[in-house]
């Protein structure tokens, strides 16, 4: 490790669908958290690292912070709000506009019981005019005393590269936490559920992602390198078990097979993917089956 190496953790904050988990993934070049265009699509803490000769930061995706309707999403929100208190960095994505909603007014005011530096990074420029990033950091300029404003384009990876470097500028010397080939602490069963997650979140329709869990039931490795996963799909209603499923199992099998290729390419093997659907009603607002699906609030 060379001298003035810097190292820490950077949270990624903002309203749901902002862009948290793009920008994340687009940073370490890799993608580990999901994506959708539906809202709280992440629902855990995510960390990933990132590491170059300057340093290392690990990032923390969180998932958006909203108004709960559900125990679930009381745990999500409880998540992000910890999260703000054990990083050097906290970035705050905003998308451009002259407008301060409601949902970034609440986000201010929890950004008020922090001392943390935070960076107002203006996401999705690639949307809109110079003249409308101008304005929306005047916008913003007098709600908060940010540390640094950086617009960026996670989908177009514009100034995500400024970003890294303004970061690293505000990171204490420190240890290497991860070797340099580390990319996210997260096992590899937990990475697979998500990706059938977010499979579900694109394919299916607006009322049902919200209200499905995925458990991985079991993954083995066979001598000749192929891993078996069995995973479950778990829905609140008899009637959106039909629709995961889909005609003759159409949608189910649509779901499996998106999931499969992307888990494929992530561990650069062969996977040999089945998937279940069961009905456990009203679960994000059972403490049981949340713990049992991986949503533990007694551990925040």
């Amino acid at each position: 490790m060379s001298a003035g190496f810097k190292s820490g953790f950077v949270t990624l904050i903002g309203r749901p669908n902002v862009g948290k988990s793009t920008l994340m993934n687009h940073l370490i070049g890799q993608k580990i958290a999901i994506t959708s265009e539906k809202p709280q699509t992440t629902r855990n803490r995510i960390q990933t690292v990132y590491t170059d000769k300057e340093g290392q930061i690990i990032f923390l995706d969180t998932p958006g912070i909203h108004k709960a309707k559900n125990r679930l999403g009381e745990y999500m929100v409880s998540v992000a709000e910890h999260t703000l208190k054990e990083v050097d960095v906290i970035l705050w994505l905003v998308e451009p506009g002259m407008y301060i909603g409601a949902g970034e007014q609440h986000i201010l005011k929890v950004l008020e019981r922090v001392k943390t530096p935070v960076f107002l990074v203006i996401n999705k420029i690639d949307t809109v005019k110079k003249e409308q990033i101008a304005k929306t950091i005047d916008t913003y300029k007098d709600a908060y005393r940010f540390a640094e404003v950086v617009p960026v384009s996670a989908m177009k990876k514009t100034n995500t590269d400024t970003l890294i470097r303004t970061v690293f500028s505000y990171l204490p010397e420190g240890p290497q936490y991860y070797d340099e080939d580390t990319v996210t602490d997260q096992p590899m069963r937990q990475i697979a559920a998500e990706l059938v997650r977010e499979k579900a979140l694109r394919l299916l329709s607006d009322e049902i992602p919200h209200g499905i869990a995925v458990v991985i039931e079991q993954m083995t490795e066979r001598p000749n390198g192929i891993f078996d996963i069995d995973a479950t799909i778990v829905c609140e209603r008899d009637s959106h078990k039909g629709i995961v499923i889909g005609k003759g199992g159409a949608m189910l099998k649509k779901i499996g097979t998106a999931a499969r290729i992307e888990i494929e390419h992530l561990m650069d093997a062969k996977v040999n993917l089945k998937l279940w659907v069961k009905v456990r009603k009203e679960w994000r607002d059972s403490e049981l089956y949340m713990k049992n699906y991986g949503y533990n609030p007694r551990e925040i």
